[in-house]
């Protein structure tokens, strides 16, 4: 199998997996023009014409679309909430047994693979990939929403009707705010990508078959997954990616707008968005050409090194003893709540249920195609207990951290007074781009750390855009990892104008809508892909 291909060679593919493994080699179609395509026909030509129209029409009715998309999120959410928490609970009981069982001795690749990245090349990439944005928009907002209104999840609220702190309540209202943050962030969303680049890892480097999420499905569908069924598949995990890191990219421009707002006095508008959109995306056109290696993983890397040390300086300019003591307690709480938080029934909580919980899970399983395959192409030589121990504990503990010194701060903060600006804009006038730099603005050095969590926002969409642009570029491909360039700025090009497209269309709701409706389908796909990781790993030596 040629490493820089990611397509086994027909000939010498065979002494390296299965027999049973065969590739569906005429259905890879090699287009050279002009411009240079290699693409797999037709999940490109029908998924490209797609979006191509969805980013058209969106722009030319942006009024009409707007509410078909509130709708369309409020009805998949009120209705569908059951089905993705239940299948959120199974990807994380597939992957504790993955751990415990002998199927965790596999190695990626073969039993001779040696890993090609260091852990910390490893965890900046799949880290920065996974859920970068996510932590700064959330990191304040979510644990002080919750604990202000943590009574539709089973605590009182700490504070009466005149803002006034209800001492009795605050612990148990602090403790499940925390909990419940932490249920959002934690083993959940990194099962669900675990199962995903598992699934692709084991399917592309240890049985030969193409990098692309068809592959995953050869021991249900056989020799069918060349054909029509394998293109549908491709086709969602396209649709899914897009939309997911569509919605990222607009939580992205908001919170990197606010900023720019809060520090500089550059005026909140759908016009700045867009064009921060538009600047970003061609900072990622410029990752993208320079690969994996040259761009992703150099901006990867600076990314959590920036991180590390905003980080490093709120624990320390926050209050530090209270963090460390609670970054104990919030795991305990977490480990008390996970299994209430969990159920799809039985509770009146239908707004954080369906509000968040739902919301969060189908946005994490569009986002599984993008984050696993890029998980899965910086994985090989992993066993699978170590794959899934690094992709699944590691990652929610620093979550955790993150959580903890963020939200943690900023609670705080709003426990010591009603003017503080946390308070402001997450509790009174609810404006969630704004809740970091609230918090920011209360510690020591505000304006420059302001100004680093802009660039740390911007490089963090810099890095979800080109790393999903090579990953549908690679499914759009048929697996292969090196497709000519022109491919990769297309995609590139319309991640930024489907996120422009949503936002001038329906804005925030509009953005949520699609990645909840694309996950939908994509949730059936990961739960038979579940089987099939079971049945790929069966016949591997360990």
């Amino acid at each position: 199998m040629s490493d820089n291909q990611g397509i086994p060679d027909p000939e010498g593919a065979a002494n390296l997996i299965d027999t049973e493994y065969e590739i569906g080699q005429d259905n890879i179609e090699t287009s050279v023009g002009p411009f240079s395509l290699d693409i797999h026909n037709p999940v490109f030509l029908v998924s490209g014409l797609t979006i191509v129209a969805f980013v058209f029409l969106t722009l030319a009715f942006q009024t009409e679309v707007g509410p078909m998309f509130d709708h369309l999120r409020k009805w998949l959410t009120s209705n569908l909430d059951w089905f993705f928490i239940i299948s959120g609970n199974v990807f994380v009981l597939v992957c504790l047994a993955l751990i415990v069982t002998p199927l965790g001795n596999v190695r990626i690749g073969g039993k001779d693979a040696e890993p090609d990245y260091t852990y910390f090349g490893w965890f900046a990439m799949l880290f920065a990939a996974g859920m970068g944005i996510g932590l700064m928009f959330f990191g304040v907002l979510e644990p002080v929403y919750h604990m202000a209104f943590s009574e539709p999840i089973g605590v009182p609220k700490p504070f009466d009707a005149d803002g006034n702190i209800i001492p009795e309540n605050v612990a148990a209202a602090k403790a499940m705010g925390m909990a419940a943050t932490i249920f959002h962030w934690g083993l959940h969303p990194w099962a669900i990508y675990a199962v995903v680049a598992l699934a692709l890892a084991i399917f592309s480097f240890n049985k030969g078959l193409p990098l692309t999420m068809r592959s995953v499905f050869y021991p249900i569908f056989g020799e069918r997954t060349w054909g029509w069924p394998g293109h549908v598949i491709d086709i969602l995990a396209v649709f899914a990616t897009l939309f997911g890191l569509a919605t990222s990219l607009g939580f992205g421009a908001q919170q990197a707008n606010a900023g720019l707002d809060f520090v500089f006095g550059i005026p909140v508008s759908t016009t700045a968005q867009v064009v921060l959109i538009i600047g970003i995306t061609g900072v990622a056109l410029v990752s993208v050409l320079r690969g994996l290696d040259g761009g992703v993983k150099v901006l990867s890397e600076i990314n959590m090194l920036i991180a590390a040390l905003l980080l490093v300086f709120v624990i320390a300019a926050g209050p530090t003893a209270t963090l460390v003591s609670d970054f104990f307690s919030n795991i305990i709480a977490y480990g008390r709540e996970i299994v209430p938080l969990s159920m799809p029934f039985g509770r009146e909580d239908d707004s954080f249920r369906q509000g968040w919980t739902s919301f969060y899970w189908a946005w994490w399983i569009s986002w599984s195609p993008f984050v696993g395959m890029f998980i899965a192409r910086v994985s090989r030589g992993r066993t699978v207990r170590e794959f899934i121990v690094c992709v699944l504990i590691i990652p929610t503990i620093v979550s955790v951290i993150w959580m903890t010194a963020f939200g943690g701060t900023a609670i705080e903060q709003v426990l010591a007074s009603n003017d503080s600006q946390v308070h402001e804009y997450v509790i009174a006038s609810y404006s969630p781009e704004l809740s970091l730099f609230g918090m920011l603005a209360d510690l020591p050095m505000a304006s420059i750390t302001s100004f680093i969590a802009i660039i740390l926002v911007i490089v963090f969409f810099v890095t979800s855009s080109d790393s999903g642009s090579l990953v549908i570029d690679t499914i759009t491909a048929g697996g292969k990892v090196d497709a000519p360039v022109p491919q990769r700025v297309f995609w590139c090009t319309f991640e930024g104008l489907v996120a422009i497209a949503l936002l001038l269309g329906g804005g925030l709701g509009a953005l949520q809508a699609m990645a909840v409706s694309t996950g939908f389908p994509f949730t059936i796909v990961l739960l038979l892909a579940c089987y099939a990781i079971f049945k790929g790993l069966a016949d591997e030596p360990r």
